[in-house]
C-alpha cells in the first residue's frame, strides 16, 4: 500500500499538541488495515524522520441522529508515532 493511502491525515487536537511537546509524539488517522511496521515506514517515507515507536488505537464510530433518523459514523484507526528527540514534523510553518 502507498504511504499516502496509509496516512490519512494528522490529528491536531489539544491532547496531540501536548504529546508533541512532552514526548515528541505525533498523532495520525491511518487506514484501518495498516499495521505498526507499515505506519512507521510510511511516516519515514513521507516526512523523512526517524521513528522510535508506534502505538495504534482502534476507534469505534459514534451513533448520530439527524431528526428522527439514526446512523453511525465509520470506525477508524489512530496512530501515535514517537520520533527521535532531534526529529520533528511541522504542519504549520511559522505559526
Amino acid at each position: 500500500m502507498e504511504p499516502q493511502q496509509l496516512i490519512r491525515r494528522p490529528l491536531i487536537t489539544e491532547k496531540s499538541t501536548r504529546l508533541k511537546e512532552a514526548s515528541n509524539t505525533i498523532c495520525f488517522e491511518v487506514a484501518r488495515n495498516a499495521n505498526r511496521i507499515e505506519i512507521a515506514r510510511a511516516v519515514t517515507a513521507l516526512f523523512g524522520v526517524k521513528v522510535i515507536d508506534v502505538r495504534v488505537a482502534n476507534r469505534k464510530g459514534k451513533w448520530k441522529r439527524m431528526g428522527r433518523f439514526i446512523g453511525r459514523r465509520k470506525d477508524w484507526k489512530k496512530a501515535y508515532v514517537r520520533l527521535e528527540p532531534d526529529q520533528k514534523i511541522e504542519f504549520f510553518e511559522g505559526v
